[in-house]
């Protein structure tokens, strides 16, 4: 099986908001994404909670498994957001996808 290209991946990001709110969302680049969402033109509710600040990433390489994840990741509270965070990164693989980004 052949690696993905950059341009294949799909990640799911979690972005703090200026109120401490955790935002999660799907994008196929992160860098771009947090730029729209300061920009307020991104989602919603980070428009009203802006400027937003990334805290974590994960790397798929299909679409699907990012959505499944995005979809379990916005279930959470923001307690086990956080556990889950610091749990993967310590096991250096993000839940169920090729890599996980921390920056908190």
């Amino acid at each position: 099986m052949k690696a993905a290209q950059p341009s294949e991946l799909h990640y799911v990001y979690m972005v703090r908001c200026v109120n401490d709110c955790l935002y999660t969302g799907y994008t196929k680049n992160v860098e771009q994404r947090i730029a729209v969402h300061n920009a307020g033109k991104g989602g919603r509710y980070t428009r009203a909670h802006r400027p937003v600040e990334l805290v974590a990433s994960w790397r798929f390489t299909t679409k699907r498994a990012a959505m499944q994840v995005e979809y379990q990741m916005k279930q959470l509270s923001r307690e086990q957001k956080l556990a889950q965070i610091l749990q993967q990164s310590q096991q250096g693989k993000g839940m169920g996808g090729n890599g996980l980004d921390l920056w908190i």
